[in-house]
């Protein structure tokens, strides 16, 4: 515990430097009180000498080149936190990992290090699209470390990802949805404010097809009900403007009129639909309504937030949208990613055409 306090003291002593211009290794020297050394940044000092065990100024320094890219991340990509968290998680992994199974700094990293890291992952059973978001989380962080003159080398320019399996996701009928609406509907008879608040949740999940975080995010004044439309800030900082259906407003109003007033103090500010506490409703409290609301239907496969917005997409393709409708809804930002909604149309098709046709 000293030890990490002493860390965190030295990181903080380290950014003030940087702000002032100082070279950061040399803050972190400095701070350690150790003798220059070649390290992280070339020709700056961490005071470990290569290949030693990382000590508290290596950690410091660390942290500090880790800071400094969040808030890249955040300022300069528009990256949400739930992103910087993931990304910051990933790249704690491999710096451990080369450290303590490589006895490698940062800058000696090569591309056979990197692609080990991925391989253990593999090993450990991550799923494909975890190991992709790693490896996409080394790319991004190395090339803006040597876009940036904080290393000299980009071991991560050839590292490749895991082709995906091609699985399609999972999705609820028709009929599954409307059962979830129906439950949570008249658990709300109780006039229970957070049940109504769960209801409003659910409505506008699947009209809207927003990602759960957007949906956490949205403010009061968001939404249009004249025009049954909310403003949505989406990936990368875009907004967008979305359309949701009448019951899905009916739902929202009640809450604004039933619910939110008697849940909201100090801490609510706009926030659209609040906590318990009153308080900015949590991203986690979201996905355990969606699951508590979707196991009680008999049948339904499991699925969170993300499985209502697949639903929508799926059933607003099998509906007869185009595809490029449902992309500016959904906020994608290629095509090809909400191509996989058609293939999922397709797929059910072919189910339902060898189930009934008498000739398949």
């Amino acid at each position: 515990m000293a030890a990490d306090r002493a860390v965190d003291r030295a990181v903080d002593r380290a950014v003030d430097w940087v702000s002032a211009g100082a070279a950061p290794g040399a803050a972190c020297a400095a701070d350690a009180g150790v003798p220059a050394a070649p390290g992280l940044w070339p020709g700056v000092s961490t005071g470990v000498p290569p290949g030693a065990a990382p000590g508290v100024s290596a950690d410091v320094e660390v942290e500090v080149l880790l800071r400094e890219y969040a808030a890249h991340l955040r300022l300069e990509r528009g990256r949400s936190e739930h992103t910087v968290r993931a990304y910051l998680g990933d790249l704690r992994q491999l710096l451990t990992f080369c450290a303590e199974e490589r006895g490698l700094a940062i800058d000696q990293v090569g591309l056979a290090d990197l692609r080990s890291w991925l391989a253990r992952q593999d090993e450990r059973g991550a799923a494909r699209a975890t190991i992709a978001r790693r490896a996409a989380a080394a790319r991004t962080f190395l090339a803006w470390a040597v876009r940036t003159g904080r290393l000299g080398q980009d071991a991560g320019r050839r590292l490749g990802s895991p082709r995906q399996s091609g699985r399609l996701p999972s999705v609820l009928a028709v009929g599954q949805v409307q059962d979830v609406l129906n439950a949570a509907a008249v658990a709300s008879d109780d006039d229970d404010p957070v049940r109504i608040r769960d209801l409003a949740a659910l409505e506008l999940l699947y009209a809207s097809g927003l990602r759960v975080a957007e949906l956490a995010g949205l403010d009061v004044d968001d939404v249009d009900f004249e025009r049954l439309t909310v403003r949505v800030l989406g990936k990368g900082g875009k907004e967008r403007t979305v359309p949701f259906g009448r019951p899905a407003g009916a739902a929202v109003q009640r809450w604004l009129v039933a619910g939110r007033p008697r849940l909201a103090n100090d801490r609510s500010g706009p926030g659209l639909l609040l906590g318990r506490r009153g308080g900015r409703v949590d991203v986690r409290e979201l996905r355990r309504v969606v699951h508590a609301a979707v196991g009680r239907v008999p049948g339904a496969p499991d699925v969170g937030p993300h499985g209502f917005r697949h639903s929508a997409a799926t059933h607003l393709l099998e509906g007869g949208a185009d595809l490029r409708s449902v992309q500016e809804l959904l906020g994608h930002a290629s095509l090809a990613t909400t191509q996989i909604y058609a293939h999922v149309s397709v797929d059910r098709l072919r189910r339902s055409y060898h189930q009934a046709h008498p000739r398949a």
